[in-house]
């Protein structure tokens, strides 16, 4: 069984900032709140290992959630680092986050290099843990290619996923057979 969700409010996401593999960002107050009532809806859940991007806001983010479980395996990786936006990092996007609208930089990972990275997590998980469950902390565009990856879906259609919302959680259940099957998605009602 595998977690997903997302890191907390940033100050860059406030702004629209474009922040990609190579800015860490900042949580916010709610950002910091959101962590916390994230941590709180996951309390309960036995996990076997945690693995969280090892930028900042993700980090963050998973180290909150780690409090609640101090006896599991907390891993910072860069299999989960966010899509390299190129030369648009740091700048203001047009996108609004939930519609994830924005044109790539020429100089941008590809879709394919994202999927190849969360592939590789995945089978290291499951091959540790094959009856067991993971949670991973990671970004909006990394999420997408982790989704993609569970429904055996080509890179391409990366960009036609929703971004999670900011400490959203999606429980996915992962088979050998690779008929995975997502039990829940992008679910925030403990931020209500």
């Amino acid at each position: 069984r595998l977690i997903l969700t997302r890191h907390g409010e940033t100050k860059e996401n406030i702004k629209k900032i474009i922040q990609g593999s190579r800015m860490g960002g900042k949580l916010t107050h709610l950002g910091i709140e959101q962590a916390k009532k994230l941590a709180q809806r996951l309390k309960d859940e036995k996990f076997d290992h945690i693995y969280s991007s090892d930028l900042s806001r993700a980090a963050d983010t998973a180290k909150i959630i780690a409090k609640h479980h101090p006896d599991i395996p907390l891993d910072f990786v860069s299999e989960l680092r966010e899509m390299d936006m190129g030369s648009k990092t740091g700048t203001v996007g047009n996108k609004d986050d939930n519609k994830d609208l924005f044109d790539l930089a020429p100089d941008a990972e590809s879709f394919w290099s994202m999927q190849l990275r969360v592939k590789k997590l995945i089978d290291l998980a499951y091959s540790k843990y094959p009856n067991g469950s993971v949670l991973f902390v990671g970004h909006g565009q990394i999420n997408k290619a982790v989704l993609s990856v569970i429904e055996n879906k080509p890179a391409s259609a990366i960009q036609g996923y929703k971004v999670m919302s900011n400490t959203a959680i999606s429980i996915l259940e992962i088979k050998e057979d690779k008929m995975h099957v997502a039990h829940l998605l992008n679910c925030t009602k403990h931020l209500d």
